[in-house]
């Protein structure tokens, strides 16, 4: 007989996700997914000047940040025609890499790490025996015995307190953990060594956007100028430093993070013929070369790949209006009586609970039972993400992508099919972080090569005013958010908007079934997992994680009355 268990909320994510699973003798067999929170940022901007939607689009989340204000000024200058300068296109390239190499370096540390590293089981550990560990890795200057023993000392002053803090309320001594403690000593170490680390990369975004989070962002290029004399714009001083910043995550990401990723990955060999999920995967691409009009220069491939078929790579079109469409069957919105589907520039924002008030035991999975939308690829399901990205680039013969993926699984003594993984999502992830961090400095090359050849253009300034642009207008923009594919619907009319959607990773990739009742990504990720303590359901953290779930905040639920529905404590 099938035991029900349920997870919620899934914790060290962005927003509210949950997750019932069915188990069956000691596995899976089927899984639920489920965003408890509604957005509704699509009704927000309807009416507003279409150059100001970044500014609200880029707080639909504290995480994800730039990558919503890129999409968005992209659908704007899709709509309307307007080229941006290449200088604009770099510094939108380095914002981009700033965002990815500090979101996928938290993501593994903060986020996801502990569910893999022990860290009550480093007490255990000898500081001498670390040392000699880490330093067989890498040559990161910290890793000394010293250094690892008042690492362990901390952590021991918070277990004699009763007080865990940050590392409180989590499975410690669970069966599932397989780390040396020496190994365990070293992550909770370089844990401490990330969060002082990740305050000094997004001093990027500062640079080039004004402030981090929610970095400044333009129609038409980028709010900032080139003047050798002003101490306010970018002068050489400013892109000295932002050289420096890249070159400091260079280290980090090769000395720290990845030896950190390989050394975890060593022991949890398994996970490799883990969580799966789908077949297919989607990704738009990014990071273009000769500009954006131009996909196939992009870093990041944009493609289609269905049946875990690397021989083929499917041609993906933004304007397409029979490839995108989402489905409501089994969320809480509603379309008219005869629209199953509907494209995001027809797509329509109109909540329909019909659930019960919340808390409940068990979601009503028959009927609608999330507040995501169900977001299809010509109708298939598709995963999104750092995965999806390695393999359409490694599809599409990019050489730089298919020789880290190479050296990896050899190095691992993995094939190609470990990708299909939760160990090949979350190595994945740290894969396309070397690749992004030095894209960085190529990226910064160019742009103080080109000012000093005498092009400073940030802006083109052409067809900015609503005067010149036309009754109506449709466009998209494109882009990969470090979670995935990430695409803005505008439609403009009378200068306003009429109509503007989101389709954002987490929702490809957490929404609940479709009409034909397939499931997305989350849910067929976890059916064949085996959980060892439905008690303790470490295993549906370590999948879910490896997909960094990032539910877009909006707003709360209230009763009539103004009373909050349910409370919940995180950690």
């Amino acid at each position: 007989m099938a035991t029900r268990i349920v997870v919620d909320p899934i914790t060290r994510i962005e927003g509210h996700l949950r997750i019932e699973a069915e188990i069956n003798n000691g596995k899976i067999s089927n899984a639920y997914s489920s965003g408890t929170m509604v957005r509704g940022f699509e009704i927000i901007l309807k009416g507003r000047d279409p150059r100001d939607a970044w500014a609200f689009t880029e707080r639909v989340c504290g995480v994800c940040t730039t990558v919503h204000a890129l999409a968005s000024v992209r659908c704007v200058e899709n709509a309307l025609g307007i080229v941006i300068p290449p200088n604009a296109e770099l510094v939108r390239n380095l914002m981009f890499c700033t965002q990815y190499v500090h979101d996928h370096v938290v993501h593994f540390y903060h986020l996801h790490a502990l569910d893999w590293v022990d860290v009550v089981s480093a007490l255990k550990a000898s500081p001498a025996e670390a040392e000699k560990i880490a330093q067989s890795i890498s040559p990161w200057p910290k890793n000394s015995a010293s250094y690892f023993r008042d690492v362990q000392n901390k952590v021991k002053t918070l277990v004699e307190s009763g007080q865990l803090g940050i590392f409180a309320n989590a499975y410690w001594g669970h069966p599932a953990y397989k780390l040396p403690p020496e190994v365990n000593l070293i992550g909770v170490a370089h844990y401490l060594d990330a969060l002082e680390w990740q305050k000094e990369i997004v001093r990027i975004h500062t640079i080039f956007g004004g402030k981090n989070p929610h970095p400044n962002y333009l129609v038409g290029g980028v709010p900032c100028s080139v003047n050798p004399d002003d101490a306010m714009a970018l002068n050489a001083e400013r892109l000295a430093y932002v050289g420096t910043l890249i070159g400091n995550a260079i280290q980090f990401v090769e000395q720290v993070y990845l030896p950190d990723l390989l050394a975890v990955a060593s022991y949890y060999r398994e996970w490799f013929s883990l969580g799966g999920g789908l077949r297919n995967y989607l990704s738009y691409g990014d990071l273009p070369m000769n500009g954006y009009k131009n996909p196939d220069s992009f870093k990041f491939a944009r493609g289609a790949i269905i049946d875990r078929n690397l021989n083929e790579v499917q041609e993906v079109k933004g304007n397409d209006s029979g490839q995108v469409r989402e489905y409501v069957t089994h969320s809480w919105y509603k379309y008219a009586e005869n629209q199953a589907s509907l494209h995001p520039w027809e797509g329509i924002t109109e909540f329909n609970y019909t659930g019960p008030k919340p808390p409940y035991q068990h979601l009503n999975v028959e009927d609608k039972y999330s507040w995501l939308k169900t977001p299809r690829w010509k109708d298939y399901p598709m995963e999104v993400g750092p995965l999806a990205r390695m393999l359409v680039s490694y599809a599409s013969g990019r050489d730089d992508v298919k020789e880290i993926v190479n050296d990896t699984l050899k190095r691992l003594n993995a094939p190609v099919t470990a990708l299909f993984s939760t160990l090949g999502r979350t190595a994945a992830r740290g894969l396309e972080t070397k690749l992004a961090v030095h894209w960085m400095k190529e990226f910064h090359d160019s742009l103080i090569s080109n000012i000093r050849n005498g092009d400073l253009r940030m802006f083109n300034n052409e067809k900015w005013e609503p005067k010149t642009w036309p009754e109506e207008a449709r466009g998209v923009g494109l882009t990969e958010a470090p979670r995935g594919a990430l695409a803005h619907w505008i439609v403009i009319k009378d200068r306003k908007i009429e109509n503007y959607q989101l389709v954002v990773p987490s929702t490809w990739n957490a929404s609940p079934r479709d009409a034909a009742g397939k499931m997305s990504a989350y849910e067929a990720s976890l059916v064949d997992t085996p959980v060892a303590n439905p008690e303790q359901p470490l295993e549906i953290l370590r999948t879910i994680h490896s997909f960094d779930p990032c539910i877009a905040c909006a707003v709360h639920l209230y009763d009539p009355e103004g009373e909050p529905i349910n409370k919940i404590s995180v950690w």
